[in-house]
Formats: structure tokens, sequence, C-alpha cells
């Protein structure tokens, strides 16, 4: 499993979702805007994430993306193992000029530490992230909730000129008002 930019983006949008989980579906651009993330890159990301069911998407108008499920059941392995291909080959990424034996009196090391972070990851859940910034002082700004549907035209008043509007409506008025 890599850690990468991609994955610490996906790591910051879902604490972002999760402190939002209460609230309607969080726009992608909402998300970009806050943490400075690329929109295009986020909808990467984001199609990732809706691909192993941790978030769903609402389209139209007050649409965006809300957590797949609970916070407190996703974790940061889980994050990172939708975002992140897997090294399936089993080749390192970059491979050295090694020898063969040096690669192999390492490898049990690499593959410790490797069980290691990931058994590490599966214990930080979103809802323990979104927790800590809560305490940390950061305040989640609501957005304004998009009014739906038909509304009713204002209906304009009717102007009532204090002037007479033609010669023989003049020729009455003059006298009353005399």
């Amino acid at each position: 499993m890599r850690l990468s930019t991609r994955g610490r983006f996906a790591i910051t949008a879902m604490i972002d979702l999760a402190m939002r989980e209460s609230a309607q579906p969080v726009p992608l651009v909402d998300i970009a805007m806050r943490h400075r993330i690329s929109l295009s890159y986020l909808e990467q990301v984001f199609a990732k994430l809706r691909q192993q069911g941790l978030v769903e998407s609402t389209r139209g108008p007050g649409g965006g993306y809300a957590l797949g499920f609970r916070g407190d059941s996703i974790t940061v392995a889980d994050i990172i193992g939708a975002i992140e291909e897997s090294e399936d080959d089993g080749k390192p990424v970059n491979q050295r000029e090694t020898s063969q034996s040096a690669q192999d009196m390492t490898q049990g090391l690499w593959d410790d530490l490797q069980s290691a972070l990931v058994t590490h990851m599966k214990t930080i859940t979103l809802r323990t992230l979104a927790t800590e910034q809560r305490a940390k002082g950061f305040q989640v700004e609501e957005r304004m909730a998009t009014k739906k549907g038909v509304f009713q035209k204002p209906k304009a008043e009717l102007a009532r000129p204090s002037a007479p509007n033609s010669v023989f409506a003049l020729g009455q008025w003059l006298p009353a008002k005399a």
C-alpha cells in the first residue's frame, strides 16, 4: 500500500464530509475551495471512493457527496485502499540497482512495516478524526439550503397617479381642487 498526495487529499475530503455528516450533500466545489484542491483532481478521487461505496453522490441542484455509511465504520485503511492502486506484480515500484540477495534480506522488514502500518490505519476512524478537528476549534460552516420548486411571482402594485390622465378628467379635477 502506497501513501501519496492523492491519499492525503482523500482523507482530508472525507474528514470534511464526516464533519458535515448530518447536513445535506456537500458539493465537490465547496470542498475544493475550502482545502485548495483542484476540482478535477477531487472528481477523480471521489470516483474511486464512490466505486468502493465509501461515498454516495446526489445529482442536481442541492446535490453533492455524503458518506456512504456512518463515519465510525470508515477507517483510514478503507480510504487509502480505495484510492491507491495495489501492487499486484509484487515488484518494488522503484527497483534500484541492488542485488537480489540485498532485496531478499530486507523484504521481511518491509513486509512487517507494511502490515503494522495497515493494522494501525484500521484503528483510526473518520469519526475520531472529525472529533479531533472539532476539539482543535475547527468550525463547520453550514451551507444555506437551496430552495426548490416553483415560486409565486411577486404581485406588482398598481401605480395610482394623483394627476388626471386625460383632458376630460383634468376638467373635472380642477374644480374639485379649487
